[in-house]
């Protein structure tokens, strides 16, 4: 019986030892997935999506606008209508500025004409030596000279007619010298505010031809991410900028047109003024002559 109870205590012990020995193989053996939680082999985790289709998005961006973006750049790649607004600006400004130059031109040798002609229109003594005067070449096409021309021309139209000029009809041959003067006045204005309509056109409505044109491409730009799926400013910045340029050039062609067009405005004012005392010079000498009857 002694021996029977040594037979199971080290049966039990060689038991324990068997399992002790076994314990660290089953810790490290790795449990295998279950296919409920396992990934699938071949799709993409959420976080990854955007960013897989944003990626061909950036790299179009960045090879359709690869050199950095310029104006030239962003006109070249605006659209057609864009292209054209951008285009019709650019010439009103070109336009714009011709004009300049050429009434800076035009009121430089006005003036330099007109000083002339009154420096030696005032040396005259008769009615003859004013019409002389005012029919030279060197004067011709000048307003005042021209308006000169008309009154004396109507004094001579009316002796060689037979009619009075002096006495009790002094005042109707004034009268119809006036008109003549008059009527040259009302040329002078036309004459002198040529191209002013343009220039105000331009002024007025370029600013509105330029938002056209950026609200097109910015519609254009909603598009657009709309179909790449994704708002990535390196992708929406280019056509944004292409929009946006169109109303630069709309200021850029309007503001030098409504500051020309102010300051032609005031030469022509100006020089409307030296006319109209040119015109009270010219009737007020041309009376003291037929009072004279000169």
């Amino acid at each position: 019986m002694l021996n029977s109870k040594k037979t199971n205590i080290l049966l039990a012990m060689a038991g324990a030892a068997a399992l002790m020995a076994s314990s660290p193989v089953l810790a490290q053996a790795p449990a295998e997935p279950t296919p409920a939680t396992a990934p699938a082999a071949g799709a993409a985790t959420p976080e990854a999506a955007p960013a897989a289709d944003a990626a061909p998005a950036e790299e179009a961006a960045a090879s359709h606008h690869g050199g950095g973006i310029t104006p030239i750049s962003m006109f070249m790649e605006a659209t057609v209508i864009v292209k054209v607004v951008m285009i019709g600006l650019l010439l009103a400004s070109i336009f714009s500025w011709t004009l300049l130059l050429i009434k800076l031109f035009e009121f430089g040798s006005l003036n330099r004409k007109t000083d002339n002609f009154l420096e030696t229109f005032r040396g005259a003594r008769t009615i003859s030596d004013m019409r002389a005067i005012a029919t030279q070449e060197e004067f011709d096409g000048n307003p005042l000279a021209d308006m000169a021309a008309a009154a004396t021309e109507e004094i001579e139209l009316s002796r060689q007619s037979g009619l009075s000029v002096t006495g009790d009809h002094l005042d109707s041959a004034l009268g119809r010298a006036t008109a003549a003067v008059n009527a040259v006045q009302a040329g002078l204005a036309k004459r002198l505010s040529g191209g002013q309509q343009f220039l105000a056109s331009v002024g007025s409505i370029g600013p509105f031809v330029g938002l056209f044109g950026t609200v097109y491409g910015i519609m254009n730009s909603f598009i657009g991410i709309a179909e790449s799926n994704t708002t990535n400013l390196a992708v929406v910045a280019p056509g944004i900028a292409e929009a946006l340029l169109a109303t630069g050039i709309g200021l850029f062609a309007a503001i030098p047109a409504v500051v020309f067009y102010n300051y032609f405005n005031t030469r022509i004012a100006g020089y409307g003024t030296r006319a109209d005392g040119f015109a009270a010079e010219l009737l007020n000498g041309i009376s003291r002559q037929l009072d004279k009857g000169a």
